[in-house]
């Protein structure tokens, strides 16, 4: 009656939704905070570095 072929489309859509979600909360959990810390880190150790000069 029904066979596996048919929902191979749907299951290959399901796990590329999948996929993009959690990279997306990586992304918006981890990867982006790291990054602008890393920035503000930097930034406040430049002017502290031009106040001492």
């Amino acid at each position: 009656m029904f066979t596996f072929e048919q929902y191979l489309g749907f299951i290959l859509f399901l796990t590329i939704l999948t996929t993009g979600f959690w990279l997306m909360i990586f992304l918006i959990g981890f990867v982006v905070p790291y990054w602008l810390s890393g920035n503000l880190i930097e930034w406040f150790k430049e002017k502290k570095a031009k106040k001492s000069e």
